[in-house]
C-alpha cells in the first residue's frame, strides 16, 4: 500500500512538474540568441550533438514506454509508462520548436535494438527489463546528457532549456528508481 501511495504522489508531482517542461523551451527560446557559429545552422557541431542524442532518448523513451503499455503485467509500471509518453512528447516537441527556429532539424529514431528486444518480452520479464533498461539506465543517461548541456553548451537557449528539463528529467529517474526497487523487494 505504501508503495502504491508513494507511487500515485510521484505520478501526481510528476503530472504537475510535466506542464512545465513544454513552458522551459518556451521561455528558453525567447532568451537571447547566442553566438554560435552561424554557418548554416546556428548550433554548434556540440550543440547538435545534443539534440540528436536527446531526440534519440525522447524517440526511445517514448517507444518503448508505449510497448509497455500492452506487453507490461505491472499496473504501477504501465502508469509510470504512460507518464514517459506524455512528457516524452511534450519535451520532444519543444525541442524540435526550439531548433527549427536556429536552422536545425532532426528527424529522431528510437534505439531499434533496445526497443526490438523489449518488443519479444512479456509480462514481468518485460517489467523488469523495461524498468531497469529505459526506466533506470536511460534516465541516468539523459540526466548525465541535460547536466553536460546546461553546464557546457555553447547556445544559450538551449542551455536553458536542457537546464529547465533538468528536474523533470532527475524526477522520472528517481521514480524509476523506485518502482523497481518495488519490483525487487515483491520478488
Amino acid at each position: 500500500m505504501k508503495c502504491r501511495y508513494s507511487v500515485q504522489v510521484m505520478a501526481i508531482a510528476l503530472g504537475l512538474g510535466a506542464a512545465s517542461i513544454g513552458a522551459a523551451y518556451a521561455q528558453a527560446s525567447d532568451a537571447p540568441a547566442s553566438d554560435a557559429p552561424m554557418s548554416g545552422t546556428k548550433l554548434s557541431p556540440a550543440d547538435q550533438q545534443f539534440v540528436q542524442d536527446a531526440s534519440q532518448a525522447d524517440a526511445t523513451e517514448i517507444a518503448a514506454s508505449k510497448i509497455a503499455l500492452t506487453n507490461s503485467s505491472d499496473p504501477h509500471v504501465k502508469k509510470f509508462a504512460q507518464q514517459m509518453i506524455a512528457d516524452h512528447t511534450k519535451l520532444s516537441h519543444g525541442m524540435t520548436a526550439l531548433v527549427a527556429k536556429k536552422g536545425f532539424a532532426t528527424a529522431p529514431a528510437a534505439d531499434s535494438a533496445l526497443v526490438g528486444k523489449l518488443q519479444t518480452l512479456k509480462g514481468s520479464e518485460f517489467d523488469q527489463a523495461y524498468v531497469e533498461q529505459i526506466g533506470v539506465e536511460a534516465h541516468q543517461r539523459a540526466v548525465d546528457l541535460f547536466q553536460q548541456e546546461s553546464r557546457s553548451g555553447t547556445d544559450s537557449q538551449l542551455k536553458a532549456a536542457a537546464a529547465h528539463a533538468l528536474p523533470i528529467i532527475k524526477h522520472h529517474l528517481a521514480m524509476a528508481q523506485q518502482l523497481a526497487g518495488s519490483m525487487k523487494g515483491a520478488s
